[in-house]
Parts: structure tokens; sequence; C-alpha cells
């Protein structure tokens, strides 16, 4: 099993990108069985209505989105490691008290404090892994990181299968606390790293420098954070575009829609660290966003030709476009770990992770109205339009972060971008 892992490329060598590896692994596994899982607890258990759930998740999103930027900035005055290994140590406390929630208000109150952390873990995780190796190093090892996280997630939700069984109280204090004992391992294993060589750019707490802040007024970056958000609508798309135009518009059968989280699934385990060689630099991962943009435009455009065929080609179109889709996923996630590496100026790495998380946040609260409205709304118009906005959007991103032209280096265009 190990050989076949060190294959695929999908194992560091021993040191803190191994240990960053596992600990996504350990992290993933509970969030995937509590994720598969906590909608019918919430439902059934709790006695939540849908749309109670709906609202109150919505609610935990935007507290999480506001306060991602000021955690990414304490981050640079104390150090990404040590925040985020709090952060986990806190969502441990948080999963062990959620099966107290017993009405909406509680419900909401926990879920917000849930989302602030697990929303701000992202940049933190970003930020501590630049930390820890140099940059080039901490692409490759982002790029395992999420093969690791597919991995872990998978066998959580299969292990949800088992206890959704028989949802009770009983089973729902048990995955509640089994998330809660790998979100304390894994503040536990954060806690204890160290770096095994010290990046030139960043060893440390920030001192000195640009005020806080800094990020926000940083007009090109802030630019292509939002333009990076936009091509990560692919998620909004594979998770839900693709199940709403099978049941809508389309002759396939609705089983088809495991079938794509399968076929995604494994394409990214398997090809997320080849297929993201060379993210390492500016011009590098500004590739490789453009290529993004082509490749899920063309996705796009396959999925808009499949409902004028029969059910078995219409079949066959919609796996091979989310193939296509899967492979531009891959490449937009590369890339914008590679810019949100290489932009940021010295010692500013949790704050500028931060701002270039809120992409994906927009990304998350504007994508499922968006697509929904193009995809049924629209129907094949609809994909073409999220065609032309991906092909556009990738394109920005390349000159957002290459000015228009190919640099001659690979040296952070930070005295430029900053």
């Amino acid at each position: 099993m190990r050989a076949a892992l060190r294959s695929l490329d999908l194992v560091p060598a021993a040191g803190p990108g191994r240990r960053m590896v596992l600990v996504t692994v350990v992290q993933s596994g509970g969030s995937g069985l509590f994720l598969t899982s906590s909608a019918v607890f919430f439902v059934r258990v709790v006695g939540l209505e849908p749309g109670q759930l709906g609202l109150g998740l919505s609610l935990a999103g935007l507290a999480g989105f506001l306060v991602t930027v000021p955690i990414g900035r304490l981050a640079d005055r104390h150090g990404a490691r040590r925040l985020l290994a709090v952060n986990h140590l806190v969502l441990a406390l948080l999963f062990a008290l959620y099966p107290l929630a017993g009405g909406f208000p509680s419900f909401v109150v926990l879920a917000s404090l849930i989302a602030m952390a697990e929303i701000s873990a992202s940049p933190l995780r970003s930020a501590t892994l630049h930390s820890l190796l140099p940059a080039a190093e901490a692409v490759r090892t982002r790029a395992q990181m999420r093969s690791g996280f597919n991995i872990g997630f998978l066998l959580g939700a299969g292990l949800a299968a088992v206890v959704l069984a028989a949802p009770s109280h009983a089973t729902f204090w048990a995955v509640c606390l089994t998330n809660a004992l790998a979100q304390a391992a894994c503040g536990v294993a954060v806690w204890r790293l160290r770096p095994s060589t010290v990046p030139q750019d960043h060893n440390g707490p920030r001192s000195g420098g640009a005020p806080l802040g800094h990020a926000l007024r940083d007009t090109r970056f802030v630019l292509l954070t939002m333009a990076n958000g936009v091509l990560e609508l692919h998620s909004t798309v594979l998770t839900l575009g693709l199940p709403l135009w099978i049941i809508s518009r389309h002759a396939a059968p609705a089983s088809l829609v495991s079938l794509f989280i399968v076929v995604n699934t494994v394409i990214v385990v398997l090809l997320q660290v080849r297929l993201t060689r060379g993210a390492g630099s500016v011009a590098g991962a500004a590739a490789l966003e453009r290529r993004a943009g082509l490749v899920l435009a063309a996705g796009c455009v396959v999925c808009a030709i499949s409902s004028g065929l029969g059910t078995a080609a219409g079949t066959t179109a919609l796996v091979a476009g989310t193939v296509i889709l899967s492979v531009g996923e891959i490449w937009q996630a590369g890339g914008g770990w590679g810019l949100a590496f290489e932009l940021p100026p010295p010692g500013r790495q949790g704050e500028y992770q931060a701002v270039f998380g809120l992409g994906r946040g927009i990304a998350q609260f504007l994508g499922p109205a968006l697509v929904t409205t193009l995809v049924v709304g629209a129907g094949a118009i609809g994909w073409l339009v999220l065609a032309g906005l991906f092909l556009l959007t990738g394109f920005a991103c390349w000159w957002l972060a290459v000015g228009g032209r190919e640099p001659q280096t690979t040296v952070p265009l930070t005295a430029e971008l900053g």
C-alpha cells in the first residue's frame, strides 16, 4: 500500500510535509463522517426543519467569512502554526458540544463558532505550510494534502453510511465525539510541527513591515482573488449543477450523481500532484489558472450538448464532462496555491492567504444561485454562459498575475504586485 502511494507521489518525504498530509487525512476523515451524516441527524434527531438547517448554515457561513481576514492578521503577528493548532483544539471542543444543541438558536450559535474555526483553518493551513517548507515544496505538499483530504473524506463518508442505518441521539454523540477526537489529534500534531528547513521569506511571526490591512489595499491581488474565486465555481458545478441538470433537463438516470462524485474523487487523488508540477513560480501558477479556464469551459460545453443526445450517448457525454471538469479543478487548485504562496510579501502570508480565501467565500455565497439559474433556468445556453465565464476568468487570472507578459524569472513578483 505504501509503495503504491509513493508511486503516485502521494506521500512526501519524512518531515513536516508528511505530517501535514497525515493531519489532513485524519481531519478529513472526521469531517467526512460528520458532514455526510449531520443533515440527517439535525432533522431527524434534533428536530430542526430543513429550512432552519439551511438558514442556520448560511448564517454560520457568513460568520466564518467575516472573521477570515482578522484571523489571517493574527497569524502574521503570532505565527500561523500556533493558531492552527489552537483552531483544531477549539473545533474539538465545539464538536463535542454539538449534540447539546436542542433547538434552532443553540444550533446557530454552535454552527457559527464552528464555521469561524473551519473557514479560517484553510488560510492558516496554507500559511503554516509556507512557514515549514520552501515555496516550491509547499505547493507540491499542498497537492498531496488535497489528495489525502479526498482519501480521508471517502473513508469518513463510508463510515457515515453505517451510522446512518440507525440514526439516534447515541449515534449522533458517537459521530460528534469521533470528529472531536480527530480534531484534537490534529491540534496536538500541528503544535509539535517544526520546520526541517527555514524558508527564506518567512520563519515566524511578523515584526514590522507594512501596516495591517495592506492586502485589502493591494488592488491587483484583490482582483486576482476574485477571479480565482470565480474559477472555483467548478465545485458548485460538479456538486449542484450536474445533479440539477440530470433531474430537470436530462434523460440520464439520477443514480449517475454518485458516479460523478466517485469519478471526480478518484481523478483528484491520482492526478492532483502530477498535474500541478510547475506551480512553484508565479509564471507556472498563472499558466495553470489560464489552462484551468480553458478546460473548465470545455467541460461545460460537453455538458451542454449532452441533453441533445440519447440516454446512452448523453450519459457518456456527462461522464466525459465530469472527467474534463475534474482536470480543470486540479489545475485551478494548483494554480491558486502557487499564486497564494508566491505573491504575498515576506511576513504577510497569514493576511494574504486570508484575503485570497475571500474569493472562495464569495463563490460559496453566490455560486449556488448563479449555477442553479443558469443550468436549470437557461439550460444548454446557461452551460455556454458558464463556459464563457470560465474562459475569460482564466485569462484574467493569468494577466493579473504576470501583467500580460511571461516573466523571465521565478522570483515572486511581490515588489510589483504589492
